[in-house]
């Protein structure tokens, strides 16, 4: 393992932000060189690692199935519930568009 992060170029980390759609000030665009550059040490740590002897996993610990058994029971009435609904449409909440597209 390096001592000193290894700092990313300005200009990968001011490409990466772009891509990422993020505006960062030069401040930033310093600080992230340097902890972006320690990310890619680390990783490179990792990869440098023996693991032939190693057999992979899929999860380090056994799982036991938690969930209940699926039984029908008695529902809300749909006409009480949308009787309490803002606004309602064929039987269904009305909703707004998302991000204000018209359907």
């Amino acid at each position: 393992m390096s001592e000193q992060p290894t700092a990313l170029p300005l200009e990968v980390v001011e490409h990466v932000a772009h891509l990422a759609l993020l505006n960062l000030t030069p401040e930033e665009t310093e600080r992230f060189a340097g902890q972006l550059g320690a990310v890619i040490d680390s990783a490179a740590d990792i990869a440098a690692l023996d693991l032939g002897d190693l057999s992979p996993t899929h999860h380090p610990f056994g799982l036991t199935n938690v969930t209940r058994p699926d039984v029908v029971v008695p529902s809300l009435d749909r006409e009480v519930v949308l009787a309490q609904a803002p606004d309602t449409e064929d039987g269904r909440f009305k909703v707004p568009p998302a991000l204000g597209e018209e359907s």
